[in-house]
């Protein structure tokens, strides 16, 4: 999509009263305030000194809300969501009001460390930066030289990645670059969007839902998965009397608010969209007019979807028949202002691409696109990249990324050779969004060398050992890898595995690349320090500098300084960051999120310039042009298929350590129906310990025996079960679910990893 035309509006910066009267109003109340030990006995905190203002981007969550940063005496008191940002509102969610209490938290990695003992057994000696980053530096071009810079792997997560799995990756000449966000979470949706629509959906889901009346819901649990404003808008919604329609195993937090609740079995989800299909296709409730301007293929989608009535999607998916014609011609009675909510983590089974196409295929049945109430289309920020050399990787393009983000929303150029980095055998491209590879398969080249070795990993901010399946094959290809590099906040599990450890600077200590998001109004938000780094930390950009100029990629990192760089970009937009601080934190720019704003040309990046509900793509390499339902594998005679969630105040393995998010849930339960409790002689409360199909065990973990998840499923919250001694409230805590997903099922199409084909038996805790 064209560029959006730059929409300016000055915003000034808050007068120091009117800082300071909003800073008192709230108090020093906030999870995790420092406490107030500088001000004069009897005096509020607010009157002890200076009141300073910072703008940031939370890093507490993916979904990265604009936030407003007050600082007393150079100590953080308060956490506000930035009015100005479109994500944000002016709210936030309890993980981003614990920001202050993660990074005070004790158990913080201090100074860089290099291991002394055994791999795993997290003996380490402190060391300078310097002779930290000169060891990193010696063993990666001694890698380098002897077998190849694609030897060496680099994951990502959190919003600082783009200097590690994007940026430095790149310049040093690997392709095999990997965020867990992408193999484990959004890959199979982007790629869906892909085939159909010709462009990426995103991360920041393009839903209209100021107008929007009708909203269905499979597993997305909103309010469980605390993104500030999908919960913002999911209670408006609700607020104003709209129908909410939602299908989950469970009894989520979502399902309590809505108006239909269908408890499917577990990995049928394709089976009823197919149906709903059937239904609006056979009362003739699709959308004709856009059905006939905007797609290709509809006719043989019609064909395809004739036999796939309720009934035969009700001896599959254990609903009613009536249940599945009365929601399909709910969704259908509120088009186009009814859509289906993509969601965010869609890797299930290993058939994820074809559900999610069977998604997009509803939603512009219904003509659920580019109107208000429906799904819009998101533009990008115009900003400049600041102007580099050519990446080393081959089909590379110099530049820096509009988005430091795990959700890119461009796709890739050519793809690089590499073990999984390379245009598949089969023609369909691993997952474009993140890079060429996925995530879990760069763990077994570090195992096998095949097709090549890979001999060194800078790990930044994944978690290894929560994020990536089959834990044991992971510590296994750990300890096979001649230099493994680890930075990060805290010291997790993978930790003690690493040779080299650098310890980052926390989101409220640092400044990062500009975080420009595609949306429905483009914006550019700032991340600047509120405070100096907390012990002999550093932030990601500096260490991916001072590494970089070690290993003779200096051209790759020329800026003098973060604000130099960060000036450089802004100017190509008439800025800089005096300019954006005095606009509170955020450019707002104008979108093109209606079909109204193309002049009558498609948005549709399609080769046919429309929606392709048939996909001659998928045809041509030999998979189904049209989703088809493929059962999921069943649970071996005594155990239960494993779910595992979220939970409001915790974001996947990174808060359970956080001291006020801790204390608000400091251990997982183990959801297990009343039926089957009873028929095992467990108890709520009880103490379990679980068994995986291959004999993986975990535990122990508190029952939660419910009526409100069905009889053939057990369900945890993801992240907990940490193994770390160095984590002082998380250790120990609870069971880890990814420590029972010893298999996995790949996606053929995007390549994710589908973890709920696992299962577990109960045994009462030894």
């Amino acid at each position: 999509m064209a560029r959006a035309e730059l929409s300016i509006t000055r915003r000034q910066l808050l007068k120091s009263g009117l800082a300071a009267g909003a800073g008192g109003a709230v108090g020093a109340g906030a999870l995790g305030g420092a406490p107030a030990s500088a001000a004069t006995a009897g005096d509020p905190w607010y009157r002890t000194g200076e009141i300073r203002t910072t703008y940031n981007v939370c890093d507490m969550c993916p979904w990265h809300c604009g936030i407003v940063v007050h600082t007393v005496d150079g100590e953080i008191r308060k956490i506000d969501g930035n009015p100005n940002d479109p994500k944000a509102r002016g709210q936030l969610c309890p993980r981003g009001q614990g920001g202050i209490s993660f990074m005070n938290d004790p158990d913080r990695l201090q100074a860089p460390m290099v291991r002394t003992g055994e791999r795993g057994e997290g003996k380490f000696q402190e060391v300078s930066w310097d002779e930290a980053l000169d060891l990193i530096a010696q063993g990666l071009n001694q890698i380098k030289e002897r077998s190849g810079p694609e030897s060496v792997a680099v994951f990502g997560h959190n919003a600082g990645d783009w200097w590690w799995a994007d940026h430095f990756a790149q310049a040093w000449g690997t392709p095999n670059a990997a965020k867990p966000s992408s193999a484990l979470c959004i890959s199979a949706s982007e790629e869906a969007a892909e085939l159909t629509f010709g462009f990426p959906i995103g991360g920041y889901e393009p839903v209209d839902w100021d107008e929007l009346q009708c909203v269905t819901l499979i597993g997305t649990h909103i309010g469980e998965d605390a993104r500030n404003t999908k919960m913002q808008d999911l209670a408006n919604l609700h607020g104003r009397g709209g129908t909410i329609i939602t299908v989950d195993p469970r009894f989520s937090s979502a399902a309590t608010k809505a108006d239909h609740w269908l408890p499917i079995k577990p990995g049928t989800d394709t089976a009823l969209l197919l149906a709903w299909m059937h239904v609006i296709i056979e009362e003739e409730a699709y959308n004709a007019d856009f059905i006939e301007k905007w797609t290709t293929g509809f006719d043989r989608l019609v064909e395809h979807v004739a036999d796939k009535t309720p009934e035969w999607a009700a001896e599959i998916t254990d609903l009613p028949a009536e249940q599945i014609r009365e929601t399909a011609l709910e969704m259908a009675a509120n088009a186009p202002q009814a859509l289906i909510v993509p969601g965010r983590h869609v890797a299930w089974y290993g058939t994820d691409t074809q559900r999610m196409r069977a998604v997009y295929l509803i939603n512009v049945l219904m003509g659920s696109y580019g109107c208000e109430g429906c799904l819009h289309f998101n533009t990008a920020p115009y900003i400049d990249d600041y102007s580099l050399p050519p990446y080393q990787v081959e089909g590379s393009a110099g530049g820096c990324a509009a988005e430091p983000d795990e959700d890119d929303d461009g796709p890739l150029g050519d793809l690089p050779e590499g073990p999984t980095g390379k245009a598949r055998a089969d023609g369909v491209q691993e997952s474009f969004l993140q890079g060429p590879t996925a995530l879990q398969e760069l763990i077994e080249p570090m195992i096998t060398g095949d097709p090549y070795p890979i001999e060194g990993l800078i790990c930044y901010g994944t978690n290894l050992f929560h994020s990536v399946p089959m834990v044991e094959r992971t510590k296994e290809a750990v300890q096979n890898l001649e230099l493994f590099v680890a930075i990060d906040v805290l010291p997790m599990e993978h930790i003690a595995y690493a040779d080299v450890v650098l310890p980052e600077a926390t989101y409220l200590e640092r400044h990062d690349d500009l975080y420009a998001l595609a949306h429905k109004t483009p914006y550019i938000a700032l991340r600047e320090p509120a405070v100096s780094p907390m012990y002999d930390t550093r932030p990601g950009w500096w260490i991916a500098k001072a590494l970089g100029e070690r290993v003779g990629l200096e051209q790759y990192f020329p800026w003098d300084g973060i604000e130099d760089y960060l000036n450089t970009r802004l100017r190509s937009i008439g800025s800089d960051l005096d300019d954006l601080r005095a606009r509170g934190g955020i450019i707002v720019q104008e979108g093109k999120p209606f079909f109204e704003d193309f002049d009558g040309e498609s948005p549709f990046l399609t080769d046919s310039g429309k929606v392709e509900l048939y996909s001659s793509v998928l045809e041509e390499t030999g998979h189904d042009p049209l989703p088809e339902y493929e059962p999921p594998d069943e649970a071996p005679e005594g155990y239960f298929r494993l779910l595992y969630g979220r939970h409001p105040v915790h974001t996947f393995a990174k808060t359970q350590n956080t001291p006020a998010l801790s204390k608000r849930y400091p251990e997982n339960e183990l959801w297990l129906n009343a039926s089957q409790a009873a028929d095992l002689g467990l108890s709520d409360g009880q103490r379990v310990m679980l068994e995986n199909q291959d004999g993986v065990t975990d535990g122990p973990i508190k029952l939660k025996v419910t009526e409100r998840i069905r009889p053939d499923s057990v369900y945890m919250v993801h992240g907990f079960g940490h193994r770390s001694d160095g984590l002082s409230r998380a250790g120990g805590q609870g069971a880890s679910d990814n420590r029972l997903q010893s298999s996995y099922t790949l996606d053929p199409i995007s390549g994710s990893a589908g973890l709920r084909n696992n299962f577990v038996r109960i045994a009462s805790e030894a």
